[in-house]
């Protein structure tokens, strides 16, 4: 068991803490927040709470979603290199003095630190003709593998250098809910799945960079 005790997360959400793994350099630990997932299953509609805990409990879904048929696929012949150049290094399960943490790549940018996000980067640069032709590259990815997401937000897509280029890598938010990702099974409408999500990514950029003054729940269904 790796003990956490000492260490402070380099970086949280509502949902989880991130931690360096104490051991190995270049990988982090994900620790679920039990507080917070009690919180959002206490405020379920009673119908969801019969679906239990796991579908609200983040280091699950992503385990699950790296099991979809799309990363498998891809592994077994071979296509590793596809599969982790959009995505960090998944490493599965790993117990800690806090609770089982998922491992995976820590990807820090050229001065060592954790890598920047893209919500971060927009705020300072805008959408500059660097990041627009990483998005692309991203997309194409998404488009070509199959490999399904939920909605890509900007604080879950961070900036890493591959081949000397910047590239977005999506450390969060991997994965599609059950009826969704059954139906990948059908390549047309996976293919629309998928350009909704990329659709939904190029509203959020522009809603980023916008004056805010309407909501996001309100932007997106323009």
């Amino acid at each position: 068991m790796i003990d956490l005790s000492d260490q402070k997360p380099f970086a949280s959400g509502y949902n989880r803490h991130c931690y360096l793994h104490p051991g190995i350099p270049g990988r982090c630990l994900k620790v679920i927040r039990p507080e917070n997932i009690e919180a959002r299953y206490q405020r379920q509609m009673p119908l969801k709470k019969l679906l239990g805990k796991s579908r609200i409990n983040d280091n699950t879904q992503e385990q699950r979603a790296h099991q979809q048929v799309a990363i498998v696929s891809l592994i077994k012949q071979g296509h590793e290199s596809i599969v982790w150049h959009h995505l960090p290094r998944f490493y599965g399960e790993t117990p800690t003095s806090l609770g089982t943490a998922n491992e995976s790549e820590l990807l820090l940018d050229d001065h060592g630190d954790p890598a920047q996000t893209l919500e971060s980067y927009l705020k300072q640069h805008g959408f500059d003709a660097p990041i627009k032709a990483a998005s692309e590259r991203f997309c194409e990815w998404l488009e070509k593998t199959g490999i399904l997401t939920r909605n890509l937000l900007p604080h879950n897509l961070v900036i890493a250098r591959r081949n000397n280029q910047p590239e977005l890598l999506l450390v969060d938010g991997l994965g599609a809910p059950g009826a969704q990702n059954t139906l990948a099974a059908i390549p047309a409408w996976r293919r629309r799945y998928t350009a909704r999500r990329v659709n939904r990514f190029y509203k959020r950029i522009a809603w980023e960079l916008s004056d805010r003054k309407q909501t996001w729940e309100a932007a997106q269904r323009l």
